[in-house]
Formats: structure tokens, sequence, C-alpha cells
């Protein structure tokens, strides 16, 4: 009887251990429900792990980088940048979180330009009625000894649709996507072939490409916005 009750406690003593133990060797997933928790179903957390900063926890909601303490108390929305290098970890760590592969990519749902030997690799993703996209396109004028794969994702409105389907459609659909970008020149062609606008749509949603332009290169890093052709160039070289 005695022993019986000994074997119990022993048993009991060691499943406790076990549940301490996962308890602390997985306390970012208590933290991801504590925290998913108080955001409710608006926000959806994809992952809790340790931050570079002792007692902090990285938060991903969606792509966006928070912090929180181990009790899941507090939510921090901030950079967290190292003294010692000047380095933006958490720049850096949403570089990363963007990065795509180049291989995803399908070319054949793109407009392409080469220019020179064409050995330097840029994709954009753009809508013709986009502001940004035609001033981004007026600086690219300017680079040389590169492929240019222009994928159409029309998101900004109906029209944005119908001006890339008569310029996917037209004879040359890099000269009619120029002339409209940077001369005015309406697409005039029929807009009735068919085109890879759905697919180039469904790509920018998995890969959250939710704004134009965006530019990805050969890493697969991405630059949103009208990025300076400097900021282009000096990512070129990095590249070499």
């Amino acid at each position: 009887m005695i022993l019986n009750k000994f074997l119990s406690m022993v048993a009991f003593i060691g499943a406790s251990l076990i549940c301490t133990g996962l308890a602390h060797a997985q306390p970012e997933q208590q933290i991801k429900t504590e925290i998913q928790k108080k955001l409710g179903a608006n926000a959806k957390v994809k992952s809790v792990s340790p931050a570079p900063v002792s007692g902090l926890y990285e938060v991903l909601v969606g792509n966006d980088i928070f912090y929180t303490d181990a009790s899941g108390k507090y939510l921090i929305q901030g950079e967290i940048i190292e003294l010692a290098s000047g380095k933006n970890i958490t720049e850096q760590r949403q570089a990363d979180l963007n990065r795509i592969k180049w291989s995803d990519l399908t070319p054949a749902n793109a407009i392409k330009n080469v220019r020179g030997n064409g050995s330097r690799q840029l994709a954009v993703f753009s809508d013709p009625n986009c502001g940004y996209c035609k001033r981004l396109e007026k600086s690219l004028q300017q680079l040389d000894n590169v492929t240019i794969y222009t994928y159409l994702i029309p998101i900004l409105s109906p029209d944005s649709a119908q001006k890339s389907k008569q310029i996917w459609c037209s004879a040359d659909p890099y000269k009619a996507y120029m002339d409209w970008m940077i001369n005015g020149i309406t697409p005039s062609g029929k807009a009735d072939c068919s085109t890879p606008l759905d697919k180039n749509m469904a790509f920018a949603k998995t890969y959250g490409v939710t704004g134009t332009p965006t530019l990805f290169f050969t890493d697969g890093s991405r630059f949103p916005g009208a990025v300076q052709i400097t900021d282009i160039e000096k990512k070129f070289n990095s590249l070499k």
C-alpha cells in the first residue's frame, strides 16, 4: 500500500516536472495565445520568437513586427537599434521577411525590356494609373545593361484593369506601356486577348505586394515606392 502511494507520487511529480519543463521550453506559444486573445480576430498573430534583446519577444502580426515581454502584457511598437554598430535590427529583420525567391516570379507574365547586355535584372510591380510608378519609369530610363520585368497589377481602379488589358493586348506591350507612363499617350488597343493580370494579382496577394510600385531584385529583396536611381544602382553594385 505504502509502495503504491510512493510510486503514484513519483509518477505525479515526474508528470508535473515534464509539464513544467514543456511550459518553460515553449513560452512563445503561451505568449502567442495570450496576445492573440487580447488582439481578437481582427489581427492574426503569425508567430512569436525570442528577440535579440534579453527578455523581449518578437511578435509578427501579418508581416508587421512588434515586441512584447514574457507575460504578453505589453505590445511594443518601434525599432531595435544596436548602439555599438548602429545597425537597425528591426529594419534588417523586416527586409528578410519581405524577401522572396526570384525563381518564384514568372517572366512570361511580365512586360520584358532588355537594355545593353541585360545582365542586371529587376522586377517592377506597377499599376498604369499609379503616379509614383510613372515617376519611377522616368528614373529607370537612366539604367543601362539591365533587364526589367514589369508585372501589371491593376489595384487602383477599374480603369487600371482596362488600361492594363489594352497595354498587354497591344502589338507592342512595352511601347504601349511606355507611351502611357512617360508620354501620356492613352492605350488605344482592344482589350480582347488573354492576359496574366489575374496571376499577377494572385502573386501580389500571396507575397504581400499591397502598393505600387514595388521592386524586386535577384536576391529576393524588395524596395517599395518610387526608389531613387542612386539607391537602385547601389543595390545592383551590392549584388556583384
